[in-house]
């Protein structure tokens, strides 16, 4: 089964969403969706100082399989992205919690995180 934090919240489209404090969030993919994927050989992230919508597609993935949307989380600014997927983008699928971040973001007044699931729901929802 795939490793899923509990530490962390989760969006229905395989998003997981890290609290930083000051309102900013770290945002990357689930390991259930990089094993959905299979091998990550492209990542466009999004420029930095975007204004997002909470289910914005806002990234890309391209994969052995298929190419994927990335969706954004939560409503805010992309403060910024992880330059180091440009070069390695299999990181994703090494550890898609840790160096496998894809971008921060400032979120706005309301943040839209009390609508992401939590690791229990997330799971239910995988098993599905």
């Amino acid at each position: 089964m795939s490793n899923i934090p509990g530490d962390l919240k989760y969006a229905a489209t395989h998003e997981w969403v890290r609290e930083e404090g000051d309102n900013i969030v770290t945002v990357g993919i689930s390991d259930f969706a990089q094993e959905q994927l299979g091998d990550i050989v492209f990542i466009e992230l999004p420029e930095v100082g975007t204004s997002v919508e909470a289910g914005d597609a806002v990234a890309v993935v391209e994969s052995v399989k298929a190419a994927s949307d990335i969706y954004s989380p939560v409503t805010g600014e992309i403060i910024e992205v992880n330059p180091a997927l440009e070069d390695a983008p299999e990181s994703v699928n090494e550890d898609s919690y840790d160096y496998g971040w894809f971008f921060k973001i400032r979120q706005s007044e309301g943040g839209d995180l009390e609508e992401l699931m939590d690791a229990e729901s997330y799971q239910d929802q995988c098993e599905e």
